[in-house]
């Protein structure tokens, strides 16, 4: 009725909010859900290498290998299909963590995001060196520069707040696109042995496959991103957010277990090993498969979409920071969070700045640690992630079981069984040790600074907080 008058009265109608965002959902799903994914799908630049490497380079264990990694991510992505369907608020595991053992539990998975943020910019600034150098072989002297260089860049540019959801959207379609035409490119292409294959592993196949899996998992990376990341959908309720998260979860998996199997499958057809110390697997995988302007235009997108994963993690990593720091609202003054107030403050575009500069700092110099080679972090950052998963898989399951429901109860538990297997196949190697510790040590730090700071309540919604809108801003996209 009020429409028809203002029709009368030459008034322009404006739809209903509630409608606007109604027809505007297919654009903001494909914005959120590409975005997100940006981290998983980007994981496939290292993981399969990862997997050959462990192998020794024997390629006919290799789709076996991603096959088992895919199925763990399987189980993972059911879990977190739960877990997005108790919290449509956002949160993950550390909210799940902090209801089910106690808001102090909450740091386990917070530490571990901690670690697994800095190490997302570390092996993803590295890996764009790589996929650079790839091309430009005379570049290789100066690995490590570029790489920290790729590190400044991404930071200077999260200094200007969110680049918005779309653009990231956009360029991980793109390399999607780009991925799927390498693919159909190989299906025509003459096998090319190229770098170091064997035809024996140093193990039983099964036992090969068993212990080599576990360092691909760095593909499940960024899995939990949709469980926390759908607190950025302020104008949504939580009907629509958990549709979104559980959405994105799904694609998520159906995109990069299908780049996975495909580029491993390709690999194994083209007879592309272990590759020299200048270049990658999948960039001679690209090379052979499609030569020419694909195989450049695969080689950019892969940097791109390499920066896109560092770039999301610079602003979460500051954006957890933030929200753990302390806040004017005590009587006493001494503020609601227990992080400094200083690590909170943040410039007209709502960047948490001192929080970059401490990531900046911490992943260059992981990055230099390790020579600006992913190959050299991939191990660390399969394990650090794992914390995560684990902390929230294990209090998924004691919610079925307080809840009796059986059927979710044995998902939990083989899920949870699934990812402490593989956390202790890689704590075997010795390395992953230094992650796990440092996120245990962040965590107990942060528990320490909570209790003295009175144990202010809402610790387990801190991952929330650091996805939720700016206010005087408005959600990226």
């Amino acid at each position: 009725m009020r429409a028809e008058q203002s029709r009368r009265c030459g008034k322009p109608v404006r739809p209903p909010a509630a409608a606007r965002v109604m027809h505007a959902r297919p654009v903001l799903l494909f914005a959120f859900a590409f975005a997100v994914m940006a981290d998983p799908v980007s994981s496939v630049a290292y993981a399969i290498e990862a997997a050959l490497r462990a192998l020794h380079g024997d390629l006919g264990l290799l789709l076996a290998t991603m096959s088992l990694v895919v199925a763990i991510v399987v189980l993972v992505i059911i879990n977190y299909h739960q877990l997005v369907a108790r919290y449509p608020q956002g949160g993950g595991a550390a909210a799940a963590t902090g209801e089910a053992f106690g808001e102090g539990a909450a740091f386990v998975p917070i530490g571990a995001l901690i670690v697994d943020f800095v190490l997302t910019i570390a092996i993803s600034s590295a890996a764009g060196a790589s996929a650079v150098i790839a091309v430009a072989p005379a570049l290789a002297p100066w690995r490590i520069l570029i790489a920290v260089l790729l590190v400044v860049v991404v930071a200077g540019g999260t200094w200007f707040g969110h680049l918005g959801r779309t653009v990231f959207a956009v360029m991980t379609l793109v390399f999607i696109v780009v991925a799927a035409a390498v693919l159909v490119r190989g299906m025509s292409a003459t096998p090319h042995p190229t770098g170091t294959i064997t035809t024996h592993a140093a193990h039983p196949p099964v036992l090969a496959v068993a212990l080599a899996f576990p360092v691909a998992m760095a593909l499940a990376t960024g899995i939990e991103a949709p469980s926390s990341a759908i607190a950025q959908l302020g104008q949504l309720d939580d009907r629509g957010r958990r549709r979104f998260g559980r959405t994105t979860l799904w694609l998520t998996l159906a995109i990069v277990g299908t780049l996975t199997l495909g580029l491993t499958a390709q690999a194994v057809r083209l007879r592309v090993g272990i590759p020299h110390s200048d270049t990658t697997q999948i960039a001679e995988l690209a090379r052979v498969a499609a030569p020419g302007p694909i195989f450049a235009a695969f080689q950019a997108l892969t940097a791109l979409l390499l920066l896109s994963a560092a770039s999301s993690s610079f602003q979460a990593g500051p954006g957890l920071l933030k929200a753990l720091a302390r806040t004017p609202g005590r009587e006493d003054g001494t503020g609601s969070g227990i992080l400094p107030a200083w690590v909170g403050r943040t410039n007209i575009h709502h960047t948490p700045y001192w929080g970059v500069v401490v990531f900046l700092l911490i992943s260059a110099a992981a990055t230099v640690a390790a020579g600006g080679r992913d190959q050299r972090l991939v191990l660390f950052y399969a394990a650090s992630v794992f914390v995560s998963f684990i902390a929230g898989l294990t209090a998924m399951t004691r919610f079925s079981l307080r809840d009796r429901r059986w059927a979710l109860l044995v998902v939990n538990v083989v899920g949870a069984l699934a990812v402490a297997f593989t956390l202790l196949v890689n704590l075997t190697r010795g390395d992953p040790i230094v992650s796990i510790g440092a996120s245990l040590v962040i965590a107990a730090v942060l528990y320490w600074q909570w209790v003295r700071s009175g144990r202010p309540r809402g610790i387990r919604n801190a991952a929330a907080q650091a996805e939720a809108p700016q206010p005087g801003g408005r959600p990226s996209g």
